[in-house]
């Protein structure tokens, strides 16, 4: 091959390269404020700005929450985020530049939204103590007609490695003896879960399987099954009449359709010190969301729009572990009676079942 040749064909080749490395570093130059990870109390304002170098040129950049658009402008400025209408958590801020000649580039950051203040501590009063049966695994309690429906866990056929720890079954007892009048035993391969009442059925979630079980209200006779892919493990619900909440052992908490059981948004929940995981048994009390955190003997209040720990009560000097059957194990179960606006609580093999009153300090 003549040498000219060989010399202009290395040279374009360097040139080449050369553009290439230019626009990497071009693109590698933007960045976009806050730093990743910041965080915010819900209602403080958020200033976004992309970062160019000084010669850089813009027609124009689109500034997103969530995919969500916010703002966009045709030079260099930023746009202000408003934070009071957003859900709390991790929130992923995403600018779209677009340049002179060249497609539009992404440049993302995130930043995490936590409460504007601290939950509120509330103490509480035990106005009654009734019995409980000590067999129930108490996973979902739900008031009826001076009684509970209850699920309760167990397998048992259990996985291969898991010991068995008796039979899943879903029940209904009376106060004030708290007995069980009624009951239907579950697959004794699967592990049942929380449960909701809607109109004459009873859904019941499984915590591994994924399968969830609807059962008529009346004869607890099973209507019919479904597949739950929803969250990562089934665990407690609570429904306000329309929609089902569902949470996962992280602190998600779904919202379900009530009648195809398919998820329609979620809500994370986060106090002032960031998120609050294994949210547990639910039950939704004049429009708010009272819940059991696993292995805690706290029960949260949760604002349902934005996951906000409103309020907070620490149970343990209701029933002291020291006092406990020996059965018992964690605090779980919250039920209501919106008739006479009673809230109870229970634990699972607890031998007592508390009426409480909760108020501020």
């Amino acid at each position: 091959m003549d040498k000219k040749l060989v010399l202009l064909a290395f040279a374009g080749s360097l040139l080449a390269y050369g553009c290439h490395t230019d626009t990497d570093n071009a693109q590698q130059d933007l960045t976009v404020s806050p730093d990743a990870g910041t965080t915010y109390k819900a209602g403080q304002q958020v200033e976004i700005k992309v970062n160019f170098p000084k010669d850089a040129k813009v027609d124009s950049v689109v500034y997103l929450v969530d995919s969500t658009r916010i703002g966009s402008k045709k030079d260099q400025t930023g746009v202000t985020l408003k934070t009071d209408s957003l859900s709390l958590g991790a929130r992923t801020i995403t600018a779209k530049v677009y340049q002179p000649g060249s497609a539009a580039q992404d440049v993302t950051t995130n930043i995490v939204l936590l409460p504007a203040k601290a939950p509120e501590e509330l103490t509480f009063t035990v106005e009654k103590v009734f019995p409980h049966d000590t067999s129930l695994y108490t996973e979902g309690l739900i008031y009826d007609n001076n009684g509970f429906y209850e699920s309760s866990g167990g397998y048992a056929q259990p996985p291969a490695g898991v010991p068995a720890d008796g039979q899943s079954k879903l029940v209904k007892t009376t106060l004030p003896s708290g007995k069980i009048v009624q009951q239907k035993m579950i697959d004794p391969k699967v592990f049942g879960e929380g449960i909701v009442v809607i109109g004459d059925k009873i859904m019941m979630l499984t915590w591994k399987e994924k399968i969830g079980y609807v059962f008529d209200r009346k004869t607890f006779d099973l209507k019919n099954t479904f597949n739950n892919n929803v969250g990562v493990e089934g665990w407690g619900m609570t429904y306000d009449g329309n929609k089902i909440y569902m949470d996962d052992s992280t602190n998600r908490i779904w919202f379900l359709n009530k009648d195809t059981y398919q998820q329609t948004g979620y809500i994370d929940v986060y106090d002032d010190k960031g998120p609050v995981n294994e949210i547990n048994e639910l039950e939704y009390i004049d429009g708010k969301i009272y819940a059991n955190v696993y292995n805690t003997e706290n029960i949260l209040v949760i604002d349902p729009k934005t996951g906000a720990v409103l309020q907070r009560a620490n149970m343990a000097d209701m029933y002291p572990a020291s006092k406990r059957n020996i059965e018992a194990n964690v605090l779980n179960g919250i039920a209501y009676d919106k008739a006479t606006k009673r809230i109870f609580v229970t634990g699972k093999k607890w031998d007592k079942l508390f009426q409480v009153k909760f108020s501020k300090k």
